[in-house]
């Protein structure tokens, strides 16, 4: 009975996810942003995000394959690492830190485009300073003219959620 029980162990895929979590289960696909498996014993789908997996290790083969390199994140400096997230499945295992803001002044001389990038910066530099390497947007607005501010000019105000390991 031991032996056959550490045989199926030994068919069983082993998911590592970035936090050190070992998912076991049957792994059924790896689609473009999601792990798709089954925990074992169940027939039910499940799915863990691409970014919050490390690793498959495959229980029948022994192949391991290799899905997102970690991405670290330690303060505010390391904000050009931060990945802007526009699907909810793709935070799928992640944490979620806090909400953040990135915004132009409502007096600026930018160009659409130009203060589009501005905010994101702000918004990426804010998810930095949480420690968190991944935003999911939630708001994406660009106001012109008189529905701007009195002065007619362009605001970029970006706002979303920021994800952790």
């Amino acid at each position: 009975m031991m032996l056959t029980s550490s045989l199926l162990v030994a068919q069983t895929d082993a998911i590592t996810k970035h936090n050190g979590e070992i998912v076991n289960g049957k792994v059924l696909r790896v689609i473009e942003y999601a792990v798709v498996f089954k925990y074992d014993g169940e027939d039910a789908e499940n799915s863990i995000g691409k970014y919050a997996t490390e690793k498959i290790v495959y229980g029948k083969s022994g192949r391991v394959q290799e899905i997102i390199e970690k991405i670290v994140v330690t303060s505010e400096a390391d904000w050009e690492k931060v990945v802007v997230l526009e699907e909810k499945s793709y935070i799928a295992g992640l944490k979620k830190g806090g909400e953040v803001r990135g915004k132009t002044g409502m007096i600026n001389l930018q160009t659409g485009n130009t203060g589009d990038k501005k905010a994101e910066k702000k918004l990426k530099r804010a998810a930095a300073a949480l420690g968190c390497p991944f935003i999911l947007m939630t708001s994406d607005k660009t106001t012109v003219g008189s529905s701007s501010n009195q002065f007619g000019g362009t605001q970029a105000i970006k706002t979303g959620l920021g994800y952790k390991y």
